[in-house]
């Protein structure tokens, strides 16, 4: 439906049994490398198919408004949109967290935590059998991962600024809104951009009840996909702003609603009636369209180095408070 706007790559093909599924990117907007950049992910964990049904129901609304919306395509016109909405296919097939070889992917990356984890959550190689598996110590990541890894690196380390968006559900009541690390309590180099950024969604959207905080304040664990690609591309393009986000729908949000959904497997992670499930794909179609909005006008946003200083701080005095705070720069008289 969308045509020649979209480009669809195929990056390979897994296995569930003796069903076979691609592994697909879609692109739309400005194909320059130096265009600024947003991905939009779901699915890495197969169980959570909620993060798959949020980021393909933005992209069909796109698609829809490419129709009409003149606006739309004066955005594309100077911003990449990429798109992988089932990041782990075999997974979602299957109805488990782990890809079919029994790995979590979102502990499969070559990084181990620098601090203390919680035994199992935070990541273990004891067996495929039990969750959160890691994988093999030295082996490489398996090919979902391997196929993020590909598209961030393709389509966001090559430009100046980029964001990506990954969707999840879990445990708690409250939607969150995740930033690196997860590896380490400390902060990430960026931490003025991200404040910056999250001030501007709550002067834009002041009545918004997402909770935006680092991972590291709910849980460490190993093996973090999007703190390896946030570290890759600091070491590859220092001089690049790459800023990802996760999306944790509290999943106890529809089981308090409904608890007969903890009876089933799929019901502790995804909304399980019609009308709940609508209105998840609407809650969140405002924070998704304000991060590409967002990307495509950074420029407008993110801080001038004078000001970096100052966001910094406030962003530790907000999510770091346990931590030493840097010496104030001293000002020429």
């Amino acid at each position: 439906m969308g045509g020649e706007h979209l480009r669809v790559r195929t990056l390979g093909k897994v296995a569930a049994g003796k069903h076979h599924f691609d592994l697909l990117s879609i692109a739309m907007g400005n194909p320059s490398p130096d265009a600024p950049a947003i991905g939009y992910f779901g699915g890495v964990h197969g169980l959570e198919r909620i993060g798959s049904e949020v980021v393909i129901a933005y992209l069909g609304s796109l698609v829809q408004r490419l129709k009409w919306d003149s606006v739309l395509h004066h955005q594309l016109a100077s911003v990449r949109m990429v798109f992988m909405p089932a990041v782990n296919p075999g997974g979602m097939w299957l109805g488990t967290r782990a890809n079919p070889h029994g790995v979590d992917l979102m502990r499969n990356a070559p990084l181990c935590a620098e601090e203390h984890v919680p035994f199992l959550l935070g990541g273990q190689r004891l067996s495929p059998a039990l969750p959160w598996y890691r994988g093999q110590e030295g082996q490489p990541m398996q090919d979902e991962a391997q196929a993020l890894y590909e598209v961030v690196h393709k389509e966001l380390f090559s430009s100046s600024f980029s964001v990506a968006i990954d969707c999840h559900s879990g445990f708690g009541v409250k939607d969150r809104v995740w930033f690196p690390f997860a590896y380490t309590a400390q902060p990430l180099h960026h931490l003025a951009e991200i404040h910056a950024l999250h001030r501007v969604f709550s002067q834009t959207h002041a009545h918004h009840n997402y909770v935006f905080e680092p991972q590291s304040l709910q849980y460490l664990t190993h093996g973090d996909l999007w703190d390896h690609l946030y570290l890759q591309c600091r070491e590859r393009h220092p001089q690049h702003t790459f800023l990802p986000w996760t999306l944790e729908m509290g999943s106890w949000i529809w089981v308090k609603k409904n608890p007969r959904q903890l009876f089933t497997r799929h019901g502790i992670f995804n909304p399980l009636i019609a009308h709940r499930q609508q209105r998840v794909l609407r809650r969140h179609m405002a924070l998704l369209d304000f991060m590409g909005r967002a990307a495509a006008s950074h420029l407008r946003w993110v801080p001038e180095p004078a000001e970096r200083a100052l966001h910094e701080r406030q962003a530790r005095a907000r999510w770091y408070p346990e931590l030493p705070r840097p010496p104030r720069a001293s000002v020429p008289a």
